[in-house]
């Protein structure tokens, strides 16, 4: 159904636009260009019916491979061999015209794909109802939320019946409700033969759906086969590099949001592990702590303290703070440095998450309040749906049955 054979990517770097017309020059000698192999020598093949996922950290070549795959982009060396109807669903942005409805997106992608109209109109109703964006159906797409826009380009995509559905990590900005649909819609893909490549950086998704994962790293396959043993050698990667994360012991805060009236100010915020060095990478359970540095500036200030963790579609997971906690550092004095320990056993999935920190007066207002300013992930062996890993005991036993059911 899909077969990927020898294929490599040569990207050439220049370091101005103008270095390129100047390396056309025949009298010139000597480049001025750098190589750069996105891809070296990849080959795998995909039957019909397989979802096989690609895994592996930023940059490693995925989406690059996947463009290849769809047409996008042409090798500089190898080929693609695909035997029938391709949809792709890649990076935010591609594929739909911003000034046109959503309604006319649909047929423009149908009329793309070779769709006859009539048919179109036939899946408009089930378009419709998969991405449920309402009376935004008729509205610019323009005007859409990033989770609209991948709601309605992921229904379009499952619904010209394709022969091969191509998905990078675009699903990841979708809210939990349509991730739900969406895993139920690749069962059901299944189900009907539809083979199915996919980038996901949810190894919790990649063990549930593939039959196969493919880890690449620097351009090249490093692991393939059975999922569970490819992410084992995935995380093993991830802790390598965390180890020389925490060499690094100069970073900077860089929250996405930041505001208070200045009262006091956080200096720094540190995630450490239980031995108390700097992560970013935490297995699920882990006790951790998180180490909040702040400065008054105003006497006779007291203040609350508190954190809140994100997940990655920015829902509140669990947060709290000094007040609730019963704890009331203060009155403090102008220039006193205050450092708070949060402490906790972090049992969430695996996953991606953030965490905000925030100063702030008794009634809630902020002295200093920082967006998302903390980010790490969560690795685990262990599966488990939602955000919380509640480590349930499950025990069963044969219910009696009752004599009037036995008589019946």
């Amino acid at each position: 159904m899909l077969l990927v054979q020898n294929v490599s990517k040569l990207y050439r770097l220049y370091k101005t636009p103008f270095d390129r017309i100047r390396e056309l020059n025949p009298l010139r000698r000597g480049s001025l260009h750098t190589d750069f192999w996105a891809l070296r020598d990849i080959s795998f093949a995909v039957e019909r019916g397989e979802i096989v996922s690609l895994i592996g950290p930023n940059g490693c070549g995925k989406s690059t491979l996947l463009q290849i795959v769809s047409g996008i982009l042409q090798p500089t060396t190898g080929r693609v061999v695909a035997r029938g109807r391709i949809a792709a669903l890649l990076e935010l942005g591609a594929g739909f015209n911003p000034e046109f409805s959503g309604r006319e997106n649909i047929f423009i992608n149908g009329e793309i794909m070779g769709i006859a109209r009539a048919e179109m109109e036939r899946n408009l109703a089930s378009i419709e109802a998969f991405a449920e964006i309402g009376e935004f159906i008729d509205r610019p797409v323009k005007e859409y939320s990033s989770g609209m826009y991948v709601r309605l380009a992921f229904s379009t995509a499952i619904h010209v019946n394709p022969d091969i559905l191509i998905v990078d990590e675009a699903l990841a900005v979708g809210d939990a409700v349509f991730a739900n649909r969406c895993v139920r819609k690749f069962e059901e893909l299944r189900e009907k033969n539809t083979t199915v490549l996919f980038v996901s950086h949810d190894l919790g998704l990649v063990k549930q759906l593939s039959r196969r994962a493919i880890f690449l790293l620097n351009g090249q396959i490093a692991a393939e086969g059975e999922p569970r043993r490819v992410i084992d050698k995935y995380i093993g990667l991830v802790l390598e590099r965390q180890k020389a994360f925490q060499v690094n012991r100069d970073v900077r805060l860089g929250a996405s949001n930041r505001h208070g009236d200045g009262s006091s100010e956080i200096l720094d915020v540190t995630l450490l592990d239980e031995a108390g060095r700097r992560c970013g990478v935490v297995s699920s359970g882990e006790p951790v702590t998180l180490r909040i540095r702040t400065v008054i500036h105003q006497s006779g200030v007291e203040p609350m303290i508190g954190i809140l963790i994100r997940n990655r579609i920015g829902m509140d997971v669990y947060g709290t703070n000094t007040s609730i906690e019963n704890l009331h550092p203060g009155p403090l004095d102008e220039g006193e440095e205050l450092e708070i320990d949060f402490k906790f056993d972090c049992w969430l999935t695996p996953q991606q998450y953030t965490i905000t920190v925030a100063t702030q007066h008794p009634d809630g207002s902020s002295h200093d309040w920082l967006d998302d300013v903390v980010s790490f992930e969560v690795i685990s062996m262990r599966h488990a749906a939602g955000v919380a890993d509640l480590r349930a005991k499950i025990s069963w036993r044969k219910a009696a049955v009752h004599e009037d059911a036995r008589s019946t």
